[in-house]
């Protein structure tokens, strides 16, 4: 099907830290022109009616494959972790990048161990020529330090970047919450959130070592974040993202034992949510990643112990990101750097910027209309949210994928 070329007007465009008025000219699935003087004969034409038009939201390191959560979200690309099959097998990455085309495209993480058991490499360069775009270790980190340090050599020959969960196992085994009152109040088993620092500094010592790039996909404590500044101050190849979840919620979240805040990592002290937003205004936090993760009512409707970890994040990632544009965190650009052109960077794909010969994955963004938040009416496979109730302000109204609309 040959696509028209497709002109947006009167938007506000998000191509510099604040939106300023402007058009858009697509041709051909990509941005060809920004404020056009000379449009091509049969343009469709969209009036954006003064809303911003962003980047398509890159959403770094989701559970599952979620169409409909992803729309609503104004998703257009979403990372794969590898923790479903798991993706350890180069069948597995092709077949997982198959599974949103051609409204949704689908980067698969690879797996960076067979069965994603810490043990022994997988065919990691096998499954970058079957489609993975990164690396990563999955919902834990890999204890044994001699097979982090071939994993990050092996990947950085390969030009991947590592994606690594950042938890000491010694501490945290056995533990669903954060060492502090509320776990005492509730007789939950609990770790130190020093868990986080600790398996970090292990990591950066490897990377330190190694050269090797890598990306810890939630950063969610004040010495850990400590880490990372340190690390980017040296020159280290260091990313970081966290969560709408650890920037809004502490772990008062969970009390009446609520399973939906059950997350891994698990909510932190108020003192260290300060830290994330902190983070997050003065660049340290480079990613803003939605964890979605829906977990139906056999793995939540439990006593808080059993529930499994996991919230469903898709639909709520760019309203919760518009609430740190509206409490002064960052600036609209900012937000979309985080949401999309890091991401994209990250994964080597050609899209995440409003800027010429990019993909055209757009969204034009009502960042005032108004909503709640509500579990029961979740496009996502399962709703199961901390954020339920919650008023918000913000959703993607249109969405073009590669200059196709998508809705």
């Amino acid at each position: 099907m040959e696509l028209k070329p497709l002109l947006i007007t009167n938007a506000q465009l998000i191509d510099g830290d604040t939106p300023r008025p402007g058009s858009l000219l697509v041709v051909d699935g990509r941005i060809a022109a920004i404020d056009p003087v000379d449009i091509p004969a049969g343009a469709e034409t969209v009036d954006a009616k003064g809303q911003w038009l962003a980047p398509g939201i890159i959403d770094l390191g989701v559970f599952a494959t979620d169409k409909p959560a992803f729309h609503f979200g104004g998703i257009t690309r979403a990372a794969l972790m590898p923790d479903a099959g798991p993706l350890d097998d180069p069948g597995l990455v092709e077949r997982a990048a198959k599974g949103g085309k051609p409204d949704l495209w689908v980067h698969p993480l690879a797996a960076a161990t067979k069965g994603l058991a810490g043990k022994e490499l997988a065919e990691i360069g096998l499954m970058k020529s079957a489609g993975a775009r990164a690396i990563a270790t999955g919902r834990s980190r890999i204890a044994d330090s001699g097979v982090m340090r071939r994993i990050l050599a092996y990947a950085a020959s390969l030009g991947l970047v590592t994606i690594i969960h950042a938890e000491d196992e010694g501490l945290t085994a056995g533990a669903v919450a954060t060492d502090g009152e509320m776990a005492t109040r509730l007789g939950l088993a609990s770790a130190p959130a020093i868990a986080e620092a600790i398996a970090i500094a292990r990591d950066l010592a490897l990377v330190e070592e190694t050269g090797a790039p890598v990306h810890f996909r939630q950063v969610t404590t004040a010495r850990g974040l400590d880490l990372i500044r340190a690390a980017k101050a040296k020159g280290l190849p260091v990313l970081c993202g966290i969560t709408p979840a650890h920037l809004f919620l502490s772990d008062t979240a969970i009390g009446d034992f609520r399973t939906f805040a059950r997350l891994s990592p698990p909510l932190r002290s108020e003192d260290d949510r300060q830290a994330c937003l902190a983070a997050v205004a003065d660049g340290t936090i480079d990613v803003l990643s939605s964890g979605h993760d829906p977990r139906g009512p056999e793995d939540k409707r439990l006593p808080f112990a059993e529930a499994l970890p996991g919230m469903a994040g898709a639909e709520t990632l760019l309203a919760l990101g518009l609430n740190l544009v509206r409490d002064g965190h960052i600036a609209p650009g900012r937000l979309f750097d985080l949401l999309a052109a890091t991401p994209a960077c990250l994964l080597g794909l050609n899209a995440g910027r409003l800027t010429l010969g990019k993909d055209a994955d757009l969204i034009l963004v009502d960042e005032g209309t108004p909503w709640q938040v509500d579990a029961k009416r979740m496009a996502a496979y399962a709703g199961n949210t901390p954020f339920d109730g919650m008023p918000v302000q913000g959703r993607a109204t249109e969405m073009w994928k590669g200059g196709l609309r998508i809705r």
